[in-house]
């Protein structure tokens, strides 16, 4: 297995990289976000290791723009940053996983397998049907060139038909995944967001996009209901 490792501390770099080449995998060493930027980008790797704090370009900025670029690597964030934001912005950005520094070795190497398992399936960090995309770390919204504004739970339901587009979703599936686990009301409140959903992203653009399926909930149209 060829890993990519980027981390601006020559310590910390050789610790993980002997660790890693005693299992018989070959390691390349960035030591800033560009170079490493600049070798995913050219060069086939089974699975990157980035640490966040660089220079050049920060380890946000180096996933966001893999996947702009179509480069579906997986990305094992490895960092002394231990915020839930911080793993929250991390996982937006388009990053498969996330182990804080001091880490065990260990662990590292099970999940590094486990990336190098399930590939490079293409992931993109923004969401689009159709015409209408969706960015959840920029939390923004927009049909061609306008940009929608939607409340929390808006988004957050969007989110959800967006990531299962295609697929029939029951209400009840809607709700715990989209409410919070202690909502103990009427389902139907599913509804009434669909309803407001559908005079956003659909009734001023002429579409369609959330479709009703009898019996069973909604699904968005992977086209994005256009001319619907």
């Amino acid at each position: 297995m060829r890993v990519l490792l980027v981390d601006d501390d020559p310590a910390i770099a050789e610790t993980v990289r002997r660790t890693l080449v005693s299992e018989g995998w070959v390691v390349d060493i960035a030591t800033d976000g560009l170079t490493g930027l600049q070798k995913a980008l050219s060069e086939p790797f089974d699975v990157v290791v980035l640490d966040i704090m660089m220079p050049g370009r920060n380890g946000y900025e180096v996933v966001r723009d893999l996947r702009k670029a179509d480069v579906w690597t997986p990305v094992l964030m490895l960092t002394a940053k231990d915020g839930e934001y911080d793993q929250a912005d991390a996982f937006d950005f388009g990053a498969d996983d996330y182990l804080t520094k001091p880490y065990s070795a260990v662990v590292l190497v099970a999940r590094l397998r486990a990336l190098a398992r399930r590939g490079a399936p293409e992931r993109p960090a923004v969401m689009t049907a159709g015409s209408l995309t969706l960015d959840p770390a920029a939390h923004l919204v927009r049909r061609d060139d306008t940009q929608i504004s939607l409340t929390r739970r808006e988004f957050a339901l969007l989110e959800f038909l967006m990531r299962n587009k295609g697929q029939a979703m029951t209400k009840t599936q809607i709700v715990d995944s989209v409410w919070d686990v202690n909502y103990a009301g009427d389902e139907n409140v599913v509804e009434v967001y669909i309803s407001y959903l559908r005079k956003r992203i659909d009734a001023p653009f002429g579409c369609k996009s959330i479709q009703t399926v009898r019996g069973v909930g909604y699904r968005l149209d992977p086209d994005g209901g256009v001319g619907g």
